[in-house]
Parts: C-alpha cells; sequence; structure tokens
C-alpha cells in the first residue's frame, strides 16, 4: 500500500512555502475561501429566538386574528363543494389565507436572510463570482473522494458533530432538570399563564443553544483559517512556476537582454565613426565622444565599453583614423557617471574641451 496516498502533496513535491498573493486571489476568484457554516447557523438562532422575544405579542396576536378569519371563511369553503360559492371568491379567499401566511413568516425569513449575508460579509468581505456554479466533472473522480473521506476535515466533521449533540443534549437536559417543577405546575396554570411560561422556557433554552452553537462555531472558525491555510500553501516547484508565468522565464528574460545588449552594441559600433576622439585608461576602459557645436549643448558620449569592447572601440578608432587620448581618471569618470547617448556633465566641461582642443589642434582644426 502506498503511504504517500494521504499525502497533503502538490506538484514538485511537499507544500511548504507560504501562499503568495496572486495564489490567494486566485482562490479568492475560485470561491475558495475560508468560512465557518457554523458561524451562520449559530447566529440564525441566536437571531430567531431574539427576534420571538421581541415580536411574540405581535406574531401571537397575527396569528390569532389568522385562525379567526380562517374560522369566518369555512363556511364558504364548505359551500365551494355545493357549487353555491363562485370561483372568484374561492380565488380570493385562497390569495387571502397565502398572503396571511406569508406575512407572519416574512419578518423571520427576512431576518434569516439578512444574517446569513451579514455573517458571509463579514467573514469574506464583499466579492462577487460565478466560478463556483460551473460545473467541475474533476469532483468526480473517485480517488480524490477517497481521499476526503479518509480526510482530516471529515475526521474534524464528525468530530464537531458529535461534540455539537453531545453538548446541546447536555445543556437541554441540565435546564429541563432544574425547571421540571415549573414544568409540572403547567397542568394547573390558565392557558395564557402556561404559554408564556412555556415561552420563557423556550426562550431562554433557545439562548443556551445559541450559546452551544457561538462556541463550537469559535472553533470551526479557527480551524477553517488554519485549514484553508494549509491547503493555500505551496511547493517550491509551484513558487517557481508562478514567478516564471508573472516575471518570464529567467533564461528567456536573459536571452532577450543579450539580445537587446547586441543589438544596441551594434549600434554603438555603427555610431563610432562620427565620434571626435576616444578616451581610454589605456587598458580597460574606452569611451568615445562627438561634439556638433549646431547640435548638441556639450560634447555627447557614443560609444563606451570595458575590457573586450574597449579594445574594440579601440581597433576600430584605428581603422577609422579617430584620435584615441589616454586619460585614465577622465575615461573612468565618463563611463561611470555619463550614459551612453548623453551630454557630458558641466563639471567635466574643462578636462572633455582640453582633450577636443588638443584633437583638433593634432588634426589642424583650429
Amino acid at each position: 500500500m502506498d503511504i504517500q496516498f494521504f499525502a497533503k502533496e502538490g506538484p514538485g513535491g511537499e507544500k511548504t512555502e507560504e501562499p503568495t498573493a496572486k495564489r490567494l486571489k486566485d482562490a479568492r476568484d475560485e470561491g475558495n475561501v475560508a468560512k465557518s457554516r457554523e458561524i451562520n447557523q449559530a447566529l440564525s438562532i441566536l437571531a430567531l429566538f431574539i427576534l420571538l422575544r421581541i415580536f411574540l405579542p405581535t406574531f401571537g396576536s397575527n396569528f390569532r386574528n389568522f385562525f379567526e378569519k380562517m374560522y369566518e371563511d369555512m363556511p364558504a369553503l364548505i359551500q365551494m363543494y355545493d357549487g353555491r360559492v363562485p370561483m372568484t371568491t374561492i380565488n380570493r379567499l385562497f390569495r387571502e389565507a397565502i398572503f396571511r401566511v406569508l406575512t407572519l413568516i416574512a419578518p423571520f425569513f427576512a431576518v434569516g436572510f439578512l444574517v446569513a449575508f451579514l455573517t458571509d460579509l463579514l467573514q469574506v468581505k464583499w466579492h462577487v463570482t460565478t466560478k463556483p456554479l460551473k460545473p467541475n466533472f474533476s469532483k468526480l473522480n473517485p480517488i480524490s473522494g477517497m481521499k476526503k473521506l479518509f480526510s482530516m476535515e471529515k475526521l474534524f466533521e464528525l468530530f464537531k458533530s458529535i461534540a455539537k449533540l453531545a453538548m446541546i443534549s447536555i445543556v437541554v437536559y441540565t435546564y429541563i432538570i432544574g425547571r421540571r417543577e415549573s414544568l409540572f405546575l403547567l397542568y394547573d396554570m390558565p392557558l395564557r399563564q402556561a404559554l408564556a411560561a412555556m415561552y420563557d422556557i423556550i426562550f431562554n433554552l433557545g439562548l443556551r443553544i445559541a450559546l452551544v452553537y457561538m462556541i463550537i462555531a469559535a472553533v470551526d472558525f479557527i480551524y477553517q483559517k488554519h485549514k484553508f491555510h494549509e491547503e493555500m500553501k505551496m511547493t517550491k516547484q509551484e513558487v517557481k512556476d508562478e514567478y516564471k508565468n508573472q516575471e518570464g522565464d529567467p533564461q528567456i528574460k536573459s536571452r532577450i537582454r543579450q539580445k537587446m545588449m547586441e543589438a544596441s552594441r551594434r549600434r554603438m559600433m555603427s555610431a563610432l565613426p562620427q565620434a571626435d576622439v576616444v578616451i581610454t585608461n589605456p587598458t580597460h576602459y574606452a569611451v568615445a565622444l562627438k561634439y556638433e557645436q549646431d547640435t548638441y549643448h556639450a560634447p555627447v558620449v557614443i560609444a563606451k565599453g570595458t575590457d573586450h569592447l574597449a579594445q574594440k572601440i579601440k581597433e576600430t578608432a584605428k581603422e577609422c583614423n579617430i584620435e584615441i587620448y589616454e586619460d585614465k581618471p577622465l575615461a573612468r569618470m565618463l563611463y561611470a557617471n555619463v550614459p551612453l547617448g548623453a551630454e557630458i556633465p558641466p563639471e567635466l566641461y574643462e578636462a572633455v574641451a582640453n582633450v577636443l582642443a588638443f584633437v583638433y589642434k593634432i588634426k589642424g582644426k583650429i
């Protein structure tokens, strides 16, 4: 038997890396978020009993009026079978009955929906997605189903159900036992007083059950957060693949940079014959300058390089009969501080002017 069958692994090995922001966002877009259904149930039960506590007089009065109206309409409903009541009257009676029933239960449905909506909103915030509604045939995979059947999640759900049943049973039993004398006295009370006493018992018992649900919901919420975090963890390979997808393959990016550098170098070497002078240090640096008084405010660096490229620049300069001037400090400063295609800074005007004056004097331009 393969002992790795139930292991939490993904592509590339064990999930040991923290989830990235992109992975969490993708999971949220898929509708995969950490939330507890127990919180919805607990708050719904609590809201139900609080609603009953606040609106019971109104609810009881409406319920009584509903039955009184039903009894008033009973003769008409009986005469329906004799054909003595027109169908329009029968339809009206049924519509009124349905409307009264909906009026009675509508507040509970509205509060239930509002509580469920606000609970989900507080847990996962607002984010609309339709992806969970799409059919997913991978969920029908029997192997995945077997893994889920024996997963920690299922064991936790089983433990949670047993704990919920046990805690609620204990709460109900202890409360009923504590009120058993009051329950025995219900037979001797008037109907209204007995109903009020029963309502008080049911309300207090409901609050205790809601409190038990809240405790279970808090534990479940912590577990769901932890489980979701563990599920979102990534393998080292998944992190690398995500980085490649976002930033591009490093090897491809390296080749692109190399191609761009080669293209830039070719353009630089093709512009080199226009240079007025090449300043060197003389072995490691070479910077070619060009100055056109009508075009530029200052001399421009049209080519520069170190080591092998510096040698190529000097060889091309010799072939094109461009003057090579040795000035170690100036060559280093120009290479380090002036980008390719940029004019030299004002602090180098005097040094470069002396070099150009020397070159122009040799070539007889001045």
